[in-house]
């Protein structure tokens, strides 16, 4: 295995880490030489943070239990200490990697520098760091680029991570939303919501979608014998809503039980929100109610 490679971007203000399937941009902003403080920090971080995970990847990606050990590796933990509250929606701990990932590195650099404004996007689940009058603004789209519009957060807000999950994106899904996007309190809570809510935006039984064994589509899944989609066909408006509606009760209760902050959904045109975080849509404004 290839170490851990780091490089800054062309406009200087932005790092690129990279370790096999983990590929991090970083920003960071603060007083005089907190950037480089925060860029070394995260670094040195991360140089070990692949080999960690793969140390204890069978563990991590069984099917989280009460009885279940703990994992060692702090990043490990964080994954566990996410997905542990959650495991009656069965779930293994591989729902909270790449938050988990992105929370670990943020922490390296904020305890290195004092910083306004910082994040790692880790393959779009970030992790956020804000204070004072600082702002972070996210595009949303679908994983073929159509625009789903824009969210702003404040470090009033709350908001330490962002995750987006989804039929067509880097991890396979049980359900068919095209875009879930979550914030939350860390990266590692949204990304786990973020895929138990795509999950639960379905239609189970529909005949127009497909699905296989999650095992029989990707090897090395986590997911076991655990049908994924395969495709999704022709649906009518009704059933698109219908299936909204399924994954938006489901982002109701985790906010209702302070697991997440908001959550945006999104199928086929069709748009279902849950809680307080404004979201600006391409032609038109839509409160998260």
């Amino acid at each position: 295995m290839t170490g851990a490679v780091a490089a800054l971007l062309p406009d200087g203000k932005r790092l690129h880490l990279q370790h096999g399937p983990i590929d991090l941009i970083i920003g960071a902003e603060g007083g005089p030489g907190a950037r480089k403080a925060a860029f070394a920090a995260a670094t040195a971080r991360f140089q070990t943070v692949l080999e960690e995970l793969v140390g204890e990847l069978p563990l991590l990606k069984t099917e989280l239990t009460p009885d279940a050990p703990l994992p060692r590796g702090p990043v490990a933990r964080r994954m566990d200490a996410t997905c542990r509250p959650l495991m009656a929606l069965r779930l293994t701990r591989m729902a909270a990697v790449a938050g988990g990932v992105a929370d670990e590195v943020l922490a390296a650099m904020l305890a290195a520098a004092p910083l306004t404004r910082a994040y790692v996007n880790n393959g779009g689940d970030i992790a956020l760091h804000l204070r004072g009058e600082a702002h972070f603004n996210l595009a949303m789209a679908t994983p073929d680029g159509r625009d789903l519009g824009r969210i702003s957060v404040g470090a009033s807000d709350g908001i330490g991570g962002i995750a987006t999950s989804g039929l067509g994106g880097r991890s396979l899904s049980l359900g068919i939303a095209e875009s879930v996007t979550v914030l939350a309190r860390n990266a590692a809570a949204a990304d786990a919501a973020a895929t138990l809510i795509a999950n639960a935006t379905d239609l189970p039984g529909h005949p127009a979608i497909r699905r296989e064994p999650a095992c029989a589509v990707r090897d090395d899944s986590d997911l076991g014998h655990r049908p994924v989609i395969t495709h999704c066909g022709a649906l009518a408006r009704n059933e698109v809503l219908h299936a909204l509606e399924n994954g938006q009760k489901l982002a109701s209760e985790l906010i209702a039980a302070g697991h997440i902050r908001a959550a945006h959904l999104s199928l086929r045109g069709q748009a279902r929100h849950a809680g307080a975080i404004p979201v600006t849509a391409p032609e038109r404004s839509l409160a998260l109610a």
